[in-house]
């Protein structure tokens, strides 16, 4: 094999495996107290967003939430790297402000899922 091949491939190798490192890394700096996105039903009245056609990979902690209550932890990075490469429910909260602004209620987000209304909040333990 000739040497720039060899150089080339090892380069290769290293990008990818760096990319891996990326991918698994974030799971691992969590830190501080757990998040969690709430879910709560309530009578109040107005817009909402209607969630009940999302989808559960595309909202996985308003899923866990709607479902019992409360999702999964989620811990911030020590240094801000982690929210760069990771799915939070910070995202979830503004992705469905941005469906319906006037959902936003001063606790979180009004939604709907099938005839039954949550309102949605972030919280830390």
């Amino acid at each position: 094999m000739r040497p720039i091949t060899r150089r080339a491939l090892i380069g290769f190798a290293l990008v990818c495996l760096a990319l891996l490192a990326l991918g698994a890394l974030p799971t691992y700096l969590g830190a501080g107290e757990p998040y969690y996105l709430t879910a709560t039903p309530t009578d109040d009245s107005g817009p909402a967003v209607n969630v009940t056609d999302l989808s559960e990979r595309r909202y996985p902690y308003l899923t866990g939430a709607i479902e019992s209550g409360r999702s999964d932890p989620y811990r911030r990075g020590p240094i801000g790297l982690k929210e760069s490469f990771t799915h939070s429910p910070f995202d979830e909260r503004e992705g469905l402000v941005a469906r319906n602004p006037d959902a936003r209620r001063d606790g979180g987000v009004l939604v709907t899922d099938g005839g039954e209304r949550y309102l949605v909040a972030v919280t830390q333990a």
